[in-house]
């Protein structure tokens, strides 16, 4: 899982929210409409002998004035040691690019461990403070999912998802997350986005599916119809995934079979449906030569 590349998605499209939700005196304070995302920003990090990317970086302008700053968003999956001392040098760094006032912003989404992480680096002496930076920690397993229920934000409807959840809660919460997305009557676009995001961080296993399934059928009018739509969504997907890891797979053992295959013939099996797709699955252990896979394709209803 690219947690960066949803972290990203999700904020780059809610960026406003975000502010909303953890920032609300910043939110206040800029004009909304000035937020520009500026390009990535890619630096060699000597330290660790890596090439590291800034998530995301936005700069505004305070509401009335020509004056404005950048915001840096980064999110952090896992824990790092000397992760403070990263960030500071993505700051000196973007500070010294832009020459702008930079408010640095980390979310720390891992589910462990539950110590506050460090949210400073300084240098000094005893005799002298050289530099003392702070950048604003969100870390979401230190939040209590259950503050954010009736917040009317769709990021607070993903990152529930993310926030400190007992082990038997989990399907719980996935159907709260989803209730408060109904609520927000986004449109279809942006809901896939919050849905995907919210699936994507609380798979359920086939007991826990059964009672989300039992949470849906506690919801009343427009939110269970909403909700049920989004399960049917990712019921329709799984499907069409399947179906292509199945196709592909078929085209793999074909080409060991008879050979690599013209693309005429990969279209064909392309169209293929569900229960052909299997019939040509069983069949083709049989197969010996191209022309097998000819013969079988001329009647591929026909059981072997």
């Amino acid at each position: 899982m690219n947690h960066d590349e949803l972290f990203k998605q999700l904020l780059s499209t809610f960026f406003i929210e975000f502010l909303e939700l953890f920032l609300p005196q910043v939110a206040d304070s800029i004009d909304r409409n000035s937020v520009t995302f500026l390009p990535q920003e890619y630096f060699a990090d000597l330290t660790v002998g890596e090439k590291q990317v800034i998530d995301l970086l936005a700069e505004v302008r305070l509401s009335g004035e020509d004056a404005g700053f950048l915001i840096h968003v980064e999110n952090q999956a896992s824990t790092e040691a000397n992760f403070a001392r990263r960030i500071f040098f993505y700051f000196a760094r973007l500070h010294q690019k832009y020459l702008q006032r930079i408010y640095p912003i980390v979310v720390f989404s891992f589910d462990e461990p539950y110590r506050e992480e460090s949210h400073r680096y300084s240098v000094g002496f005893d005799d002298l403070k050289v530099l003392e930076f702070n950048f604003l920690p969100i870390q979401l397993n230190r939040l209590n999912w259950r503050d954010y229920l009736t917040q009317p934000n769709p990021v607070a409807a993903a990152l529930m998802a993310k926030m400190r959840i007992a082990p038997e809660e989990r399907p719980k919460v996935k159907a709260e997350c989803l209730r408060l997305l109904a609520t927000l009557r986004l449109d279809p676009a942006r809901t896939e986005l919050i849905s995907g995001f919210v699936d994507s961080y609380l798979r359920l296993n086939a007991q826990e599916e059964q009672v989300f399934q039992a949470e849906i059928g506690r919801l009343e009018g427009r939110e269970q119809e909403v909700v049920m739509q989004i399960v049917t969504s990712w019921m329709e997907q799984g499907i069409e995934q399947g179906l292509q890891r199945e196709k592909a797979l078929i085209l793999r053992l074909l080409a060991r079979r008879v050979g690599e295959l013209p693309d005429v013939v990969k279209l064909q099996i392309d169209k293929l449906s569900i229960t052909q797709l299997e019939n040509l699955g069983e069949a083709l252990l049989d197969f010996s030569t191209f022309t097998d896979l000819e013969i079988w394709l001329q009647h591929p209803d026909k059981i072997q």
